[in-house]
């Protein structure tokens, strides 16, 4: 068996099927220091929920770190390129206490949970008009034509971004995701880099026309609130609104079309369970947690270590880089049995920590679950006799260690 030290972690194997790895550091060192990156790991439901919960010695601040690919710095070409955008600016993912809490608390106020709630006859509108493009065809590509189109079209509208305008910004959005995932090549990195300074030049334009026009929208109601901080009240300038924006339309629209993508994936993998979700609307909800559970979308996650400290037994000095791997987390077998088996009657399948924990836990869950638990339901009942296209080799992964999901799913059905 290979030493875990001659393990490379960011092979495309590994990356495909990451979870005998994730098996092996678990049960052999659940925080690993590996000598060819000097990346920490750490993997185990307990240990990454220590990490979260002690954020003044694992730092958030780890922008440059996610930014560059997990290199830590950036070419000069790519550097140059930034620097004629806005400053960067951190906010939610990137801050921490008590900066991280008066963002949040910001983004909260723009989309409260009421708010969200109240979506649900919305989403179901907009889950059965996708479904009507594609529903005379007997087939459909189902991440691209749905499980991205669905929370793109709900955050572009709560954001007040014209859906037209919808393909464009995924495609800055992909381009982000390719930066921060390491997966560019250097070569690749100056356009991707140029497509982030199309994205702020695109909201700097949205956030003028709401400071002359507001709407009953999130960019609005962030350029026109007020933040408290130690020296009083002031209004969010646009680096920050841009940081919470681009981080609301990014999560929202990534990390849920990879769940619904992987949800249908598994029912159909596993028939039976298909059957049981379609006959019994109560094992939606858990269904749904199961699947963040299995897949843990945002897979893994870096921090800084702020000042010496020991996890798990190990010595850690101040400034070394950390993975807390969630994907590695929701397979723990002392959390939860059989736990690489997609179960939709798991007991205690939303005892997951796909949503992170802490001061971040995820702001989007709940619209993320709400868009779940609304539009499958609908997909079942109206793709009849919904199978996989290439039953043989039905889905395969997106190779990326810092978000999981599948990377397109084709699936065939009984036109209506």
């Amino acid at each position: 068996m290979e030493n875990l030290e001659n393990i490379d972690a960011t092979s495309p194997e590994c990356l495909q099927d990451p979870y005998p790895y994730y098996d092996r550091l678990r049960k052999e060192a659940p925080v690993f220091r590996d000598p060819k990156t000097g990346i920490v790991s750490v993997s185990t439901y307990d240990l990454v929920l220590e990490v979260n919960k002690r954020p003044k010695i694992f730092s958030s601040n780890f922008a440059s770190l996610l930014n560059s690919g997990g290199k830590g710095s950036f070419d000069d070409e790519e550097q140059s390129i930034l620097a004629e955008g806005m400053r960067r600016c951190d906010t939610m993912l990137t801050a921490d206490p008590p900066e991280h809490a008066r963002y949040k608390r910001m983004a909260m106020q723009a989309l409260p949970h009421s708010r969200i709630m109240a979506m649900a006859p919305y989403i179901t509108d907009v889950t059965n008009g996708l479904i009507d493009k594609f529903a005379a065809d007997g087939k459909v590509e189902f991440k691209s034509q749905f499980a991205e189109m669905l929370p793109g079209i709900v955050i572009a509208d709560a954001l007040g971004i014209p859906r037209e305008d919808i393909p464009m910004f995924q495609a800055w959005v992909r381009a982000a995701i390719l930066r921060l995932n390491g997966n560019a090549t250097p070569e690749e990195r100056p356009a991707l880099a140029r497509s982030e300074i199309d994205m702020q030049t695109y909201f700097l334009k949205i956030m003028a026309d709401r400071r002359e026009n507001p709407g009953d929208d999130v960019v609005s109601d962030l350029i026109h609130a007020s933040m408290q901080t130690e020296a009083g009240e002031r209004p969010l300038d646009e680096p920050e609104i841009y940081s919470i924006v681009q981080q609301i339309f990014t999560a929202g629209q990534e990390a849920t079309a990879h769940a619904l993508t992987y949800a249908l994936a598994q029912l159909l993998s596993h028939p039976e369970q298909l059957e049981a979700v379609m006959s019994d609307d109560n094992l939606v909800a858990n269904m749904v947690e199961e699947t963040v559970r299995h897949l843990s979308p945002s897979h893994n996650m870096w921090r800084i270590v702020k000042q010496d400290t020991v996890l798990g037994g190990v010595e850690l000095k101040a400034g070394e880089p950390m993975l807390i791997r969630y994907g590695s987390a929701n397979r723990d077998e002392t959390k939860f049995d059989d736990a690489g088996q997609y179960d939709v009657r798991r007991e205690n399948a939303k005892n997951h920590i796909a949503f992170g924990a802490g001061v971040h836990t995820c702001l989007g869950m709940t619209l993320a679950r709400l868009e779940m638990v609304t539009a499958i339901p609908i997909i079942l009942r109206r793709l009849k006799n919904l199978r996989f296209a290439h039953p043989d080799n039905p889905f395969s992964f997106a190779t990326s260690h810092i978000l999981r999901g599948v990377q397109s799913l084709e699936l065939a059905f009984d036109p209506e």
